[in-house]
């Protein structure tokens, strides 16, 4: 019984964790320069890249307003399953862009999130002290209703 306490609890300080960096990084950027200063900054970045600037800052607009929402449900652990899954995928996809632009030390930091979030998501089952199993267990099998088709 205390083992399995045990790695509900660390679950939730990874969980937490995670979810703390990601929204307090991502609310600097909305509610600091704001989003579009970022996306000009980060886009000039790209520029020497494969990538068409257009979607390179169309993008680069949306990142922080996802992460913001992904960082909150992940904090609160709400939507748990589709939180991390989808954060997992937005790091996929940051992780081929700083690769397009060889930044192999950003791409290594961004592979301690990918497996961060890889590590929350195998060990969901101990998803205990969250929304979700409040809620009525920590496995929710269905996203959030804006999330399906």
């Amino acid at each position: 019984m205390n083992a399995e306490l045990d790695r509900q609890l660390a679950h939730l300080v990874f969980r937490l964790t995670l979810g703390v960096n990601i929204l307090v990084h991502d609310a600097g950027r909305i509610f600091g320069p704001g989003a579009e200063a970022f996306a000009s900054t980060t886009a000039a970045e790209f520029s020497k890249t494969a990538l068409p600037a257009g979607l390179v800052h169309a993008f680069l607009i949306v990142v922080p307003f996802a992460e913001l929402v992904l960082g909150v449900l992940t904090t609160i652990g709400l939507f748990t399953r589709w939180a991390l899954a989808l954060g997992g995928l937005m790091i996929t996809a940051l992780v081929f862009g700083t690769a397009m632009r060889s930044d192999w030390n950003t791409v290594g930091v961004q592979m301690i999130y990918a497996i961060t979030y890889y590590f929350l998501l195998v060990h969901r089952s101990s998803n205990r002290f969250s929304l979700d199993h409040l809620l009525g267990g920590s496995t929710h099998s269905h996203p959030p209703k804006s999330l399906t088709p």
